[in-house]
Protein backbone atom coordinates (compact mmCIF):
# COMPACT_ATOMS: atom_id res chain seq x y z
CA UNK A 1 0.00 0.00 0.00
CA UNK A 2 1.37 3.63 -0.82
CA UNK A 3 0.83 6.30 1.87
CA UNK A 4 1.22 10.06 1.49
CA UNK A 5 2.87 11.70 4.12
CA UNK A 6 4.40 15.10 5.76
CA UNK A 7 7.90 16.08 7.05
CA UNK A 8 7.31 18.45 9.39
CA UNK A 9 9.56 20.14 11.63
CA UNK A 10 9.44 22.23 14.68
CA UNK A 11 12.18 23.86 16.79
CA UNK A 12 14.14 20.91 14.61
CA UNK A 13 12.28 18.09 16.69
CA UNK A 14 11.08 16.47 13.28
CA UNK A 15 8.14 14.30 12.51
CA UNK A 16 7.17 11.65 9.56
CA UNK A 17 2.74 12.56 9.77
CA UNK A 18 0.04 10.44 7.63
CA UNK A 19 -3.46 11.56 7.69
CA UNK A 20 -5.03 8.38 9.13
CA UNK A 21 -8.38 9.17 8.71
CA UNK A 22 -10.45 6.46 6.88
CA UNK A 23 -7.40 4.32 6.51
CA UNK A 24 -7.45 2.40 9.16
CA UNK A 25 -3.52 2.07 10.02
CA UNK A 26 -2.25 0.90 13.29
CA UNK A 27 1.39 0.79 12.62
CA UNK A 28 3.64 -1.80 14.10
CA UNK A 29 6.06 -0.80 16.61
CA UNK A 30 9.07 -2.29 14.30
CA UNK A 31 7.58 -0.24 11.33
CA UNK A 32 7.23 2.87 12.97
CA UNK A 33 11.02 2.36 13.85
CA UNK A 34 12.14 1.26 10.42
CA UNK A 35 10.01 4.62 9.02
CA UNK A 36 12.12 7.01 11.75
CA UNK A 37 15.59 5.06 10.74
CA UNK A 38 17.43 7.96 9.50
CA UNK A 39 19.63 5.64 7.32
CA UNK A 40 17.30 2.73 6.28
CA UNK A 41 13.95 5.07 6.70
CA UNK A 42 12.37 8.68 6.28
CA UNK A 43 14.15 9.94 9.51
CA UNK A 44 12.34 11.72 11.76
CA UNK A 45 11.89 11.86 15.96
CA UNK A 46 8.66 10.35 15.96
CA UNK A 47 5.83 9.49 13.24
CA UNK A 48 1.95 11.39 14.00
CA UNK A 49 -1.11 9.80 13.01
CA UNK A 50 -4.39 12.17 12.30
CA UNK A 51 -7.52 10.34 13.33
CA UNK A 52 -11.19 10.62 12.87
CA UNK A 53 -12.55 12.01 16.21
CA UNK A 54 -16.51 12.19 16.63
CA UNK A 55 -16.55 14.97 18.96
CA UNK A 56 -13.59 17.29 17.73
CA UNK A 57 -11.84 18.12 14.63
CA UNK A 58 -8.96 15.17 14.80
CA UNK A 59 -7.28 12.91 17.05
CA UNK A 60 -3.50 13.03 17.22
CA UNK A 61 -1.62 9.69 18.14
CA UNK A 62 2.28 10.24 18.55
CA UNK A 63 4.58 7.42 17.64
CA UNK A 64 8.58 7.51 19.32
CA UNK A 65 11.01 6.62 17.06
CA UNK A 66 11.74 3.29 18.41
CA UNK A 67 8.38 2.27 17.75
CA UNK A 68 5.56 2.23 20.70
CA UNK A 69 2.80 4.81 20.97
CA UNK A 70 3.70 7.77 23.70
CA UNK A 71 2.18 10.45 25.24
CA UNK A 72 2.08 13.62 24.35
CA UNK A 73 4.99 15.65 22.51
CA UNK A 74 3.86 19.40 22.13
CA UNK A 75 6.42 20.10 19.02
CA UNK A 76 4.61 17.38 17.99
CA UNK A 77 1.32 19.02 18.46
CA UNK A 78 2.49 22.15 16.72
CA UNK A 79 3.35 20.32 13.67
CA UNK A 80 -0.14 18.04 13.18
CA UNK A 81 -1.79 21.52 13.55
CA UNK A 82 -0.14 23.27 10.45
CA UNK A 83 -0.46 19.78 8.58
CA UNK A 84 -4.37 19.72 9.59
CA UNK A 85 -4.63 23.37 8.02
CA UNK A 86 -2.57 22.22 4.64
CA UNK A 87 -4.81 18.78 4.63
CA UNK A 88 -7.67 21.32 4.55
CA UNK A 89 -9.07 19.43 7.82
CA UNK A 90 -9.07 23.06 9.60
CA UNK A 91 -11.54 25.64 8.42
CA UNK A 92 -10.11 28.67 10.03
CA UNK A 93 -6.78 29.18 12.24
CA UNK A 94 -8.25 27.77 15.63
CA UNK A 95 -8.19 24.37 15.79
CA UNK A 96 -9.37 22.23 19.00
CA UNK A 97 -7.95 18.55 18.93
CA UNK A 98 -7.66 15.60 21.28
CA UNK A 99 -4.51 13.91 22.06
CA UNK A 100 -3.84 11.07 24.81
CA UNK A 101 -3.34 13.29 27.45
CA UNK A 102 -6.93 15.06 26.33
CA UNK A 103 -7.53 18.45 24.61
CA UNK A 104 -5.53 20.76 23.15
CA UNK A 105 -7.09 23.99 21.53
CA UNK A 106 -4.12 25.31 19.13
CA UNK A 107 -4.16 29.06 16.85
CA UNK A 108 -1.92 29.40 13.84
CA UNK A 109 -0.10 32.86 14.52
CA UNK A 110 0.98 33.31 11.31
CA UNK A 111 1.40 31.20 8.16
CA UNK A 112 3.78 31.33 5.08
CA UNK A 113 3.18 28.87 2.25
CA UNK A 114 5.18 26.13 4.10
CA UNK A 115 5.32 27.31 8.15
CA UNK A 116 3.81 29.08 10.87
CA UNK A 117 4.00 29.98 14.62
CA UNK A 118 1.37 27.71 16.65
CA UNK A 119 0.25 28.33 19.91
CA UNK A 120 -0.46 25.63 21.45
CA UNK A 121 -2.83 24.86 24.95
CA UNK A 122 -0.98 22.10 27.05
CA UNK A 123 -2.35 19.97 29.97
CA UNK A 124 -2.20 21.81 33.62
CA UNK A 125 0.70 21.06 35.82
CA UNK A 126 1.18 20.10 39.30
CA UNK A 127 4.02 21.75 41.27
CA UNK A 128 7.10 19.92 40.78
CA UNK A 129 8.20 17.38 43.56
CA UNK A 130 12.15 17.20 44.30
CA UNK A 131 13.80 13.94 43.18
CA UNK A 132 17.51 13.55 43.56
CA UNK A 133 19.23 16.74 42.72
CA UNK A 134 16.43 18.36 40.41
CA UNK A 135 12.77 18.33 39.96
CA UNK A 136 9.97 16.04 38.57
CA UNK A 137 7.38 17.24 36.52
CA UNK A 138 4.72 15.73 34.36
CA UNK A 139 3.43 18.17 31.67
CA UNK A 140 1.84 15.64 29.51
CA UNK A 141 5.02 13.48 29.26
CA UNK A 142 7.32 13.01 32.31
CA UNK A 143 10.02 15.31 32.64
CA UNK A 144 13.24 16.06 34.90
CA UNK A 145 14.71 18.66 35.00
CA UNK A 146 18.24 19.46 36.46
CA UNK A 147 20.11 22.84 36.46
CA UNK A 148 23.70 23.24 35.05
CA UNK A 149 26.23 25.85 35.13
CA UNK A 150 27.38 24.49 31.71
CA UNK A 151 25.22 22.92 29.09
CA UNK A 152 27.57 23.11 25.98
CA UNK A 153 30.00 21.12 27.88
CA UNK A 154 27.91 18.20 28.54
CA UNK A 155 27.40 14.76 27.48
CA UNK A 156 23.69 14.84 27.34
CA UNK A 157 23.70 11.50 25.74
CA UNK A 158 25.30 9.58 28.25
CA UNK A 159 24.39 11.44 31.21
CA UNK A 160 20.77 11.33 30.10
CA UNK A 161 21.29 7.05 29.61
CA UNK A 162 22.63 7.02 32.95
CA UNK A 163 19.54 8.44 34.49
CA UNK A 164 17.58 6.80 32.24
CA UNK A 165 18.58 3.26 34.22
CA UNK A 166 18.10 4.93 37.88
CA UNK A 167 15.09 2.75 39.69
CA UNK A 168 13.98 6.23 40.57
CA UNK A 169 12.90 7.04 37.00
CA UNK A 170 12.49 3.48 35.74
CA UNK A 171 9.80 3.12 38.61
CA UNK A 172 8.00 6.09 37.21
CA UNK A 173 7.84 4.28 33.68
CA UNK A 174 10.59 6.36 32.15
CA UNK A 175 11.50 10.09 32.12
CA UNK A 176 13.07 12.59 29.76
CA UNK A 177 15.45 14.82 31.43
CA UNK A 178 16.69 18.26 30.85
CA UNK A 179 19.24 20.59 31.55
CA UNK A 180 18.75 24.23 32.14
CA UNK A 181 20.99 26.86 32.29
CA UNK A 182 19.38 30.28 32.98
CA UNK A 183 20.82 33.21 30.70
CA UNK A 184 19.33 36.24 31.80
CA UNK A 185 15.20 36.08 30.76
CA UNK A 186 16.41 32.94 28.35
CA UNK A 187 16.39 29.59 29.79
CA UNK A 188 18.80 27.94 27.52
CA UNK A 189 17.88 24.10 27.88
CA UNK A 190 19.68 20.65 26.21
CA UNK A 191 16.87 17.64 27.01
CA UNK A 192 17.58 14.25 26.37
CA UNK A 193 14.24 12.37 25.23
CA UNK A 194 13.18 8.19 26.16
CA UNK A 195 11.61 6.67 23.01
CA UNK A 196 14.06 8.43 21.15
CA UNK A 197 17.32 7.64 22.80
CA UNK A 198 19.10 10.65 22.32
CA UNK A 199 19.70 14.26 22.70
CA UNK A 200 17.01 15.93 20.43
CA UNK A 201 16.97 19.64 19.10
CA UNK A 202 14.22 20.86 21.13
CA UNK A 203 11.60 18.89 23.09
CA UNK A 204 7.83 21.17 23.48
CA UNK A 205 6.78 19.53 27.06
CA UNK A 206 10.36 19.76 28.13
CA UNK A 207 9.86 23.37 27.45
CA UNK A 208 6.61 23.93 29.39
CA UNK A 209 8.79 21.56 32.44
CA UNK A 210 11.55 24.06 32.50
CA UNK A 211 9.21 27.07 32.62
CA UNK A 212 6.77 25.62 35.17
CA UNK A 213 9.66 24.30 37.36
CA UNK A 214 11.79 27.67 37.82
CA UNK A 215 8.65 29.59 38.31
CA UNK A 216 8.08 27.28 41.65
CA UNK A 217 11.61 27.04 42.27
CA UNK A 218 13.47 30.13 41.30
CA UNK A 219 10.99 32.83 39.68
CA UNK A 220 7.50 32.94 41.37
CA UNK A 221 7.28 36.38 39.82
CA UNK A 222 7.47 35.09 36.23
CA UNK A 223 4.56 33.82 34.05
CA UNK A 224 6.54 33.58 30.88
CA UNK A 225 9.86 32.36 30.04
CA UNK A 226 11.66 31.79 26.50
CA UNK A 227 13.07 28.68 26.17
CA UNK A 228 16.23 28.35 24.17
CA UNK A 229 16.79 25.00 22.42
CA UNK A 230 18.98 23.70 20.33
CA UNK A 231 16.55 23.79 17.05
CA UNK A 232 14.98 27.45 18.01
CA UNK A 233 13.35 29.23 20.61
CA UNK A 234 10.27 28.67 22.11
CA UNK A 235 7.88 30.46 24.75
CA UNK A 236 6.13 29.10 27.54
CA UNK A 237 3.06 31.28 29.03
CA UNK A 238 0.45 30.18 32.28
CA UNK A 239 -1.39 31.02 35.01
CA UNK A 240 -0.55 29.96 38.65
CA UNK A 241 -3.51 28.92 40.62
CA UNK A 242 -2.36 27.53 43.85
CA UNK A 243 -0.16 24.24 43.36
CA UNK A 244 -1.52 24.01 39.92
CA UNK A 245 -0.09 26.05 36.85
CA UNK A 246 -3.46 26.26 33.89
CA UNK A 247 -4.09 27.36 30.75
CA UNK A 248 -0.37 26.65 29.59
CA UNK A 249 0.18 28.31 26.13
CA UNK A 250 3.27 26.93 24.04
CA UNK A 251 4.03 28.54 21.32
CA UNK A 252 6.80 28.34 19.05
CA UNK A 253 7.27 27.33 15.07
CA UNK A 254 6.29 24.90 12.90
CA UNK A 255 7.49 23.98 9.26
CA UNK A 256 6.65 21.81 6.42
CA UNK A 257 9.85 20.65 5.06
CA UNK A 258 8.55 18.39 2.36
CA UNK A 259 5.55 16.11 1.36
CA UNK A 260 5.98 12.61 -0.23
CA UNK A 261 4.64 8.94 -0.51
CA UNK A 262 5.64 5.73 0.65
CA UNK A 263 5.06 2.15 -0.31
CA UNK A 264 4.44 0.06 3.45
CA UNK A 265 6.27 -2.97 2.01
CA UNK A 266 9.29 -1.31 2.35
CA UNK A 267 8.94 -0.74 5.89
Amino acid sequence: MRLKFGKYEGAGNDFVIIDNRGLHLDPAPQWVAAVCDRRFGIGADGLMLLEEDPHHLFRMRYFNSDGPEATMCGNGGRCITLFAAHAGVAANDRIVFSAMDGLHAATLLARTDDGATVSLGMRDAACPEPLLDGWFVDTGSPHFVRYERNIDAMDVFAEGRRLRTLPEFVSRGGSNFNFVEPEGDLLRVRTYERGVEDETLACGTGAVAVAVTTAAVRRPDCNHFRIGARGGLLEVSFRREGNLFRDIRLTGPARRVFSGELNTENF
